[in-house]
């Protein structure tokens, strides 16, 4: 494993996926060089002076205590297992076993698993459909007035925004909508950590503001994914009226190891630093550097860039579908040329920009578009590959089943999907339990595998749950 770490990183790549640092040049640049050198003799526990995280008093609560004033929210809580513990954490805190969760369609795997642990039914409530790029968009406040309305018994609602493309939801009207019903709302923004940056340090104007500003009661941020800390670390931010703070903490002790890493706590106090000594500079950086490749890709020919509604523009999802192009070869073009991106779906290919890319980053990218651009040949087998990864429309929905079996995935169609069927990443399952497996949905998983793409949820019989 270190071998091909260390043959990646001699290749100077040009990083487009998790995590947003990209790298030891952020943390050189503002200063934090002592640590990078001995981060290892760091590696701690709970010594005397460094602390508890599930009893925080000294300088963990430090470093709680500036994220609680950098997002402006009540509590914030360091999460050392990523936002995947922070969402089940916040669900546990808030639906009763055996009660209901209004949940988007296109939620986390980590959300099924907290409807597992916690005995909770789910409601799907369905984002819109943006049939040009075959992806889900946002959810609107009536898709979940609709959902309350019809399940009253429902506890709370949970939805990612942005979801992986950046489209985001209009959470200030859902925050509304939920809370005159009395329900609490948890926002899943893993990919949306920096959006109260950049409205806070002035270069957020045309961005969707953050769920924090927006009423929402908890916020689970992936601090990994788009800012400067290592992968696995999060922040959960509390701000509710309606749910026990201290259930919250309870329910965070149960899910988090009681090992935590001072690593990556550390990481996560020096971005909070770096935000609050440097957020001026390396926010409006990072956006000089997005403005910059959207101004410059407008020329190069057969390019799209997706645009949709309400965007989180450092996202960067790129379509040459017109060339013959689907998502997954011109990731495989791009990574010919060092520049690695963080997932695809049918013609998009998405490009996660974080806040330690560069102009320079952009540039390579650049050349590398115009000269594939410029290569391009559309064959017939390229336009037949890219109408195998249309992603099908779920099936028909049905009480999820409580007597379970697996069955080949041959034998599947028009079963009900007792577990979830998940490509990874993103990690959205395109099955959900209670949903009618399809022979549409059994094609596109045949198609994916044969790619060699993971799907989480066909075991290595090539066997899914289904109800009995």
């Amino acid at each position: 494993m270190r071998q091909f770490l260390l043959e990646h990183a001699k290749i100077d790549p040009v990083s487009f996926h998790m995590p947003g640092h990209k790298g030891s040049a952020i943390f050189r640049k503002y200063g934090y060089d002592e640590f990078l050198d001995n981060f290892v003799d760091c590696d701690v526990t709970e010594i005397p002076g460094a602390d508890n995280l599930f009893q925080a008093e000294g300088i963990i609560f430090e470093a709680m205590q500036k994220y609680t004033e950098l997002y402006n929210v009540k509590r914030s809580y360091l999460q050392i297992n990523g936002t995947s513990g922070g969402i089940i954490a916040s669900i546990l805190a808030s639906v009763k076993p055996g009660r209901k969760l209004i949940m988007a369609r296109n939620c986390h795997k980590s959300v099924f698993n907290a409807l597992t642990l916690g005995n909770i039914q789910p409601v799907y409530a369905k984002p819109d459909y943006i049939e040009e790029h075959g992806i889900m968009g946002a959810v609107s406040p009536e898709e979940i007035k609709r959902c309350i309305d019809e399940n009253p018994d429902a506890d709370a609602i949970i939805l990612p925004s942005p979801n992986y493309y950046g489209i985001c939801s209009d959470i200030r009207a859902i925050a509304e909508v939920a809370h005159a019903a009395g329900k609490v709302l948890i926002v899943d923004q893993a990919h949306g950590a920096h959006l109260q940056f950049f409205h806070k340090y002035g270069c957020g104007d045309d961005m969707p503001p953050s769920a924090e500003s927006c009423g929402a009661d908890m916020v689970i941020n992936s601090i990994h994914k788009t800012l400067a800390s290592l992968t696995q670390s999060a922040v959960l931010n509390y701000n509710s009226d309606i749910v026990d703070r201290y259930v919250l903490e309870d329910k965070i002790q149960a899910i988090e190891s009681t090992s935590p890493s001072y690593i990556l706590m550390s990481f996560l106090d020096i971005n909070a630093d770096l935000l609050i000594d440097h957020g001026p500079q390396a926010m409006g950086e990072w956006r000089e550097a997005i403005d910059y490749f959207y101004e410059e890709a407008k020329s190069i020919k057969g390019l799209k860039l997706m645009k949709a509604g309400n965007m989180d523009i450092t996202k960067i999802n790129l379509d040459m579908g017109d060339l013959g192009i689907d998502g997954a070869k011109l990731e495989q073009l791009l990574m010919e040329k060092g520049i690695f991106s963080e997932l695809y779906t049918g013609d998009i290919l998405m490009l996660m920009t974080g806040i330690g890319n560069t102009k320079e980053h952009m540039d390579r990218t650049l050349a590398a578009l115009r000269e594939i651009a410029e290569g391009a040949e559309v064959s017939a087998a390229d336009a037949e590959h890219r109408k195998a990864y249309h992603v099908p429309e779920a099936g028909k929905l049905f009480d999820v089943p409580r007597d379970k079996e697996f069955v080949a995935l041959d034998d599947a169609e028009d079963k009900i999907c007792a577990g979830s069927i998940i490509p990874y990443p993103p990690g959205i399952p395109f099955v959900c339990p209670g949903e009618q497996i399809t022979a549409d949905i059994i094609r596109y998983i045949k198609a994916m595998r044969a790619d060699g793409e993971k799907v989480i949820g066909v075991n290595d019989k090539g066997e899914v749950l289904v109800g009995k």
